[in-house]
């Protein structure tokens, strides 16, 4: 299963979904974990999406974008997410995990693997078994 990271430095989880330039992609399995790729949308912050809210459809149509080159990773980390962008998620089978602060990669990573091997509630369970 793939997981993805809303980042700024490929560290740490740090930025708003819309916001996001880029995205530390990575691939889960019930042994372990590993990096895979980076994948990014901008340079610094995403100003695409950023300066289209408010405008609908343009506004739209970039971030379904966003959630379509993501649409392989069941699992999003993020700082913050609006609720249309939330629910554009969940409409893909993929599931946005908002941390209430800063908080690295590793130390996610490392939780969301604890949470495998104790009991996944159910979307994990079948997220991680498709």
């Amino acid at each position: 299963m793939k997981v993805a990271f809303a980042t700024t430095d490929g560290v740490n989880v740090d930025e708003h979904f819309g916001r996001a330039g880029m995205f530390a992609i990575y691939e889960l399995t019930k042994d372990g974990y590993r990096f895979i790729e980076m994948r990014k949308f901008a340079d610094g912050r995403d100003t695409e999406i950023e300066e289209t809210k408010g405008m609908g459809e343009v506004h739209d149509d970039r971030v379904q974008r966003k959630v379509d080159k993501l649409s392989d990773c069941k699992i999003v980390y993020l700082t913050e997410i609006g609720g249309p962008s939330a629910a554009r998620l969940v409409k893909k089978g993929m599931m946005p995990i908002k941390v209430k602060e800063i908080v690295s990669i590793e130390e996610s990573l490392q939780k969301l693997m604890g949470t495998l091997k104790k009991s996944p509630p159910p979307w994990l369970r079948k997220a991680l078994n498709d």
